[in-house]
């Protein structure tokens, strides 16, 4: 957990526009700056990023948040990992509440994790520029239908024949990054002995997989020939895990926003032969099965993923080893499908023999994961007798149980019901699954907080846009807010709070960071303020003390009128009225103090 005090103080440091402006086009217009949305396809600018309120808005669709969100948002990033990129970017080291490193250590990793990245571009570098001296591998690439700017596009290189090549591009070739970073390999003998050291890729046409921010972090080699293995990829380094890697997601994350939807694959060939062919909204899992945090990357950038295999029996094991990756991550508001080709061709080899139209018919057809789960669930059973749905049944259950309770999982238990002879009920009873979606039952009365207006609404969007108006909220100022209504105060009461913890330069960036972790609750007022221009802080402090007055003014007013049917109710029992009447009078001081305060404001202004 990072600390929320070191986000704050982030977002101090770090500029939005530098930020945005790295991966969008930036024009200066006026006090703000302004570019084409790299969330939806438009002609003219709508997006807009503010360096006064360290904030991005899209008129067009709303997109909106502060250089945090912008990194998870276009990049894929987790929360932690888009904190991590911005942070090294202006010198400072992510601390974790429960980080026991010590900091000695943790800033020799870090500098071990950047030596590591100025091999791997050293190495790429030197691979491109190998690739334009290799007739051999250029014709390679030609012979499978690629371009130049095709393989400039995805920095394709050549690792040459020899030993040790990559002597002449690192002087210390015997430093140990080279081999923490997977390029080198260090020959041993039986009893532990260094003997020998030679590069890892040799003769190979070389792929450079890209994390999402965009850095080096491993290569994947391709022989040209007859041999094995085909494809040889880096080791599991401090950089590298090919379980949370995809290749080709850097460079298709904006074609994947234009297509709706993004395209999964098995191999190398297969992301660049797409892009080529007019498919650049591809990528591949690295030489292992999809996992659930590749699943999570995918559904980061688009709600619909669509997974393509090979029909053969290895692909079907792929494609069922993706389905269970992609069952805890099912929800309503997601698309996933499944393609396969025939047998003997993988997309590279079909889309080459019958098109680019010939293989959007494909993906058009692909199957939905209800189906495909069915499939998988009836396998080669007989459903036509009891043990054969019964096994279907066994064989579906706990795929059911991955999943979380929706509306999709309803229509597929809907189905095996309907395909093993039961009702959705009986199966939700055997498999046990968890909130149980088939049972019908009114749902319990919620309590729904309702949205703020008049006096409140305005408190809420000054606070929101000038946190550090918060801190001339006194418990009097609170105290007088309680009218607005118990959960409305309540709601008040955290936002204070929240605000005055960011201290006297609290900014807007920083609060609504905050308030987007929390949930949606304030989504709607963020995207207002960040839509529109920034009040200056003078003013509104004065408007904030002219609506705190009116609310005390108010409650003063109320409690004056219960004193009054007090002492007229005390009258009437003729019982004494001396101490209600003192209570009065300091009612009406306060009152006539309020007032004179509000007069005396209207005249300043």
């Amino acid at each position: 957990m990072i600390p929320e005090s070191f986000i704050s103080d982030l977002l101090n440091r770090v500029d939005i526009v530098d930020v945005v402006g790295r991966y969008v086009q930036l024009k200066k217009t006026g006090a703000n700056f302004q570019g084409l949305c790299p969330f939806h396809n438009e002609k003219s600018p709508s997006f807009t990023v503010s360096p006064t309120k360290q904030f991005y808005h899209c008129f067009g669709c709303s997109a909106h948040g502060t250089s945090i969100g912008f990194l998870m948002e276009y990049s894929g990033m987790g929360f932690v990992d888009a904190v991590k990129d911005l942070a090294q970017g202006v010198g400072m080291v992510v601390p974790e509440q429960d980080d026991k490193i010590p900091p000695a250590q943790r800033a020799q990793m870090q500098a071990q994790s950047m030596a590591l990245s100025e091999a791997m571009n050293l190495a790429m570098e030197y691979y491109k520029t190998q690739l334009r001296s290799a007739p051999n591998a250029i014709a390679y690439l030609k012979g499978r239908g690629l371009t130049g700017e095709v393989a400039a596009r995805f920095a394709l290189g050549y690792a040459p024949d020899g030993w040790d090549n990559l002597r002449s591009v690192f002087p210390d070739y015997s430093a140990v990054a080279l081999v923490e970073a997977g390029l080198v390999i260090d020959k041993v003998d039986e009893e532990g002995r260094h003997i020998k050291r030679y590069d890892r890729f040799r003769e190979r046409v070389m792929f450079p997989i890209r994390n999402t921010k965009g850095q080096v972090i491993a290569f994947g080699g391709r022989i040209m020939e007859q041999g094995e293995p085909k494809y040889l990829n880096s080791p599991e380094t401090p950089l590298f895990s090919k379980g949370s890697e995809l290749y080709g997601l850097f460079e298709a994350r904006q074609a994947i926003r234009d297509a709706g939807y993004v395209l999964v694959t098995e191999g190398y060939m297969d992301v660049v032969a797409l892009a080529q062919m007019g498919f650049p909204h591809a990528v591949a899992t690295l030489g292992t099965a999809c996992t659930t945090i590749h699943v999570q990357k995918l559904l980061r950038q688009t709600d619909t993923v669509i997974f393509s295999f090979d029909g053969d029996k290895a692909g079907r094991r792929a494609a069922r080893r993706a389905l269970e990756a992609c069952l805890p991550h099912v929800s309503d508001d997601k698309t996933i499908k499944f393609l396969f080709l025939p047998s003997e061709h993988d997309p590279d080899s079909y889309i080459r023999e019958f098109g680019a139209d010939g293989f959007e018919q494909q993906v058009s057809e692909a199957m939905p994961l209800s189906q495909f789960l069915l499939r998988e669930a009836a396998g080669e059973h007989d459903l036509d007798e009891p043990e054969g749905r019964a096994r279907a049944q066994f064989d579906a259950k706990p795929m059911l149980q991955a999943m979380a309770p929706s509306a999709l999982r309803l229509q597929i238990v809907r189905g095996l019901a309907s395909m093993t002879q039961s009702t959705p009920g009986e199966i939700e009873g055997l498999f046990e699954l968890s909130k149980p979606v088939a049972v019908s039952r009114k749902a319990p009365a919620r309590s729904k907080r309702q949205e703020p207006v008049g006096l409140e609404r305005k408190m809420i969007r000054m606070l929101v846009t000038h946190p550090s108006l918060a801190l001339q909220m006194d418990a009097e100022a609170l105290e007088a807010c309680r009218q607005f209504g118990q959960e409305q105060y309540d709601h008040l009461l955290h936002l204070v709070q929240l605000a005055q913890s960011l201290g006297p330069n609290g900014t807007f960036a920083a609060l609504a960071q905050q308030l987007k972790e929390q949930g949606e609750g304030y989504d709607a007022i963020i995207g207002e303020i960040a839509a529109t221009p920034e009040p200056e802080i003078d003013t509104e402090r004065l408007f904030l003390a002219a609506t705190v007055r009116e609310l005390k003014l108010q409650q003063v007013r109320d409690e004056i009128n219960i004193v009054m049917e007090a002492i007229n109710a005390a009258i009437t029992a003729k019982e004494p009225t001396d101490v209600l009447t003192t209570g009065y009078r300091e009612l009406k001081a306060l009152e006539d103090q309020l007032l004179r305060e509000q007069e005396a404001d209207k005249s300043f202004r």
